[in-house]
């Protein structure tokens, strides 16, 4: 592509999808509003906004603000339903089983919250389990009538037939404690990809297992939407499936999608907030449960935009060439940055042979790991990393081991893990110096 082709991300989303996109590599960070000296090898944890998707949020904001009121009651329905109609094309699902909320947790505490507890009951949580994801389960257990709270061990590396294996028998041995009332209920929160190990898990068996045994699975699914490939919700029939929108697959931050199938969707009574169209038993006109996805309409009013820009994420998708070019590219950057950055710190990737790993690749940093994780050491990484190296990956301890977990996308090339690498030496090393003066 020569530079009168490069397409001008200043002009309408609608002319430069007429035009070649740039090559995958530093070539589309022209796509993107990042500092010039940025390297974002972090996309995992917020997202990153595409200019073109950016436009197409500008001129909806524009048109929500010329006539808020006609866009509220009237125009904005009509965009939510088909965005609800593309995203649950490209997840294998009905559109009428797919609602858009603000975030994973919001979607995740949305179907926790809406279950009615018993005593006896039990939630499901992983030692790999996100952490608010993990406090909402702990306040769950707080509150009357205090469900119990059981915790399956994943420690990386593995194996995958491991995970499987070791899951199952868990699963066996707490549906085998008996149930005295015969309406025990057993929650079990799946992480697609887990966040911190950045690693994909085998959660349509889990979800299996779990269907087979009659617990009900809850899946956080935050880093899947865009990242990983084939996801057909139809077949791998999960109870409760949540996915970030804003994250992989480029929409405007918060923005997520909320899988519920229709079999289970008369447990969803309210959102939260409750919505203003909700409807009690106790109610002279009450008519029954309300559409599922009529609840989600109106939960109070908020900015639309950010839910509405999946759309547009998509379009500027299938301008790249679509999901699986994208991330061919990203899985193959991830495999090769990981090794190499690995090679630069001498150390090893979490996952060697690949089995666990999409756009997120897990590398061993060069510091002991008896180092306790703290507010103090993660401020030094961000103080060396993002403020004087301007670069940035989530840095975690895991399994008596720190690791820092790299997300590769479009715009990434090898040469950004050579600047991530002398970012984290230095950084390695202020770490070493401060736990040499704590311990003086």
């Amino acid at each position: 592509m020569t530079a009168t082709e490069r397409p001008q991300t200043s002009v309408a989303p609608a002319e430069l999808y007429k035009t070649l996109p740039p090559a995958f590599g530093h070539d589309s960070l022209v796509l993107f509003g990042f500092e010039p000296n940025y390297v974002n090898l972090n996309h995992g944890s917020y997202g990153s906004l595409p200019l073109p998707v950016r436009a197409f949020c500008d001129e909806l904001s524009d048109k929500v603000e010329s006539n808020p009121d006609r866009f509220i009651r009237v125009d904005g329905i009509h965009y939510l339903n088909r965005v609800r109609e593309r995203v649950a094309k490209l997840i294998g699902a009905e559109t009428d089983e797919c609602v858009i909320v603000n975030n994973t947790s919001h979607g995740l505490t949305t179907v926790l919250r809406n279950f009615i507890f018993n005593e006896g009951d039990i939630l499901v949580g992983a030692t790999t389990t996100y952490g608010p994801v993990s406090n909402a389960l702990k306040y769950l257990v707080d509150v009357p009538p205090h469900p119990t709270l059981s915790t399956f061990d994943l420690q990386f590396p593995t194996k995958r037939e491991k995970i499987i294996q070791d899951f199952e028998k868990y699963i066996k041995q707490l549906t085998e404690v008996g149930d005295v009332t015969g309406e025990r209920k057993i929650i079990a929160i799946i992480d697609t990809i887990a966040s911190n190990p950045g690693v994909l898990l085998p959660w349509k068996e889990m979800v299996a297992i779990c269907r087979e045994a009659g617990v009900i699975s809850v899946v956080d699914g935050a880093h899947s939407i865009g990242q990983e490939l084939d996801i057909n919700l139809s077949e791998a029939q999960p109870d409760f499936w949540v996915s970030n929108c804003h994250k992989w697959l480029f929409s405007k931050r918060g923005s997520a999608v909320l899988y519920v199938p229709k079999r289970n969707q008369h447990l969803i009574k309210s959102t939260i907030p409750t919505p203003y169209n909700y409807q009690s038993p106790l109610d002279d006109d009450y008519k029954g449960p309300q559409d599922f996805f009529r609840l989600f309409e109106w939960t109070g009013t908020i900015d639309y935009v950010p839910q509405l820009s999946i759309g547009a994420a998509i379009d500027f998708r299938e301008w790249l060439g679509g999901e699986y070019k994208i991330n061919d590219y990203t899985h193959a950057l991830a495999i090769a940055g990981g090794k190499h950055l690995a090679e630069r710190l001498g150390t090893s990737v979490m996952d060697p042979d690949g089995e666990f790993t999409l756009n997120m690749v897990n590398v061993e940093l060069p510091i002991p790991g008896e180092i306790e994780s703290s507010d103090e050491v993660h401020q030094i990484f961000i103080d060396i990393l993002l403020l004087q190296w301007q670069t940035y990956g989530a840095t975690y301890r895991h399994n008596g081991k720190w690791w820092i977990r790299c997300s590769a996308q479009i715009w990434n090339e090898i040469s950004d893990f050579d600047v991530l690498a002398d970012a984290l030496k230095d950084a390695c090393a202020k770490v070493k110096e401060f736990i040499a003066q704590q311990n003086n």
